[in-house]
């Protein structure tokens, strides 16, 4: 509920010019709240919180109670996945055939190889079904990817590898490595110099320095 609350408060700063990385350091300063789950981004996923949150919904169906906060966040964590997809399409259009685009990150989050819910295979399906090329590369969740999608797009061997002849770049989970690449390496690559954060793992002063055009999540 706070990850669902949180992206729709990042999505409402785009609107008004707000920078979510303020409110979520103010709401959290509420020890009644806390600074856990607030960060804004493109959808929760894995093995418990989408399990969990539809089997609790579903029981409160079963004994014809109507649980309308559950409903709300897992709507809103559905159609947060497509944000990064729309942020593409509202900036090259609807068509993207001729487009090709680096995906850092395909787990569900970092430090592990799980993929379930996640929302990088949503982001795949959007992007190939609008005829773009997707260069993906993740340090741990290539492989189960792959027995998804074993054609449809190519699989790097590393972070660099896929920016090479890509026209953006798309960062879908916040791995360490990816954190550490400098800017100006990544502007040398891309070729329309493009960056699409869906977890808003750079500095945007560092990102627009380095030439970059950069679109990350409620901070404007």
């Amino acid at each position: 509920t706070k990850i669902s609350f949180m992206n729709e408060i990042a999505n409402l700063c785009e609107l008004t010019g707000a920078n979510v990385d303020n409110v979520r350091l103010g709401i959290g300063a509420d020890a009644r709240i806390g600074s856990r789950f607030l960060y804004a981004g493109i959808g929760y996923g894995g093995s418990c919180f989408p399990k969990d949150v539809l089997a609790l919904h579903r029981t409160a169906g079963h004994h014809d109670y109507e649980f309308k906060i559950l409903s709300a966040v897992m709507d809103v964590n559905q159609r947060q996945k497509k944000v990064l997809v729309q942020k593409v399409t509202d900036r090259l259009g609807e068509d993207l055939s001729g487009k090709t685009f680096a995906l850092w990150g395909l787990a569900f989050k970092p430090d592990t190889d799980d993929i379930r819910e996640a929302p990088s295979l949503e982001i795949i399906r959007e992007l190939v079904g609008r005829g773009a090329r997707v260069q993906a590369y993740d340090p741990e969740a290539a492989e189960n990817v792959k027995r998804i999608f074993p054609t449809e797009i190519e699989y790097a061997d590393s972070a660099l590898e896929a920016l090479h002849g890509a026209d953006a770049l798309l960062v879908v989970t916040e791995w360490k490595e990816f954190i550490a690449v400098e800017p100006a390496t990544i502007a040398s690559a891309l070729k329309e110099k493009l960056v699409f954060d869906g977890r808003n793992i750079f500095d945007r002063s560092a990102m627009g320095a380095a030439g970059l055009t950069y679109l990350s999540i409620g901070r404007g």
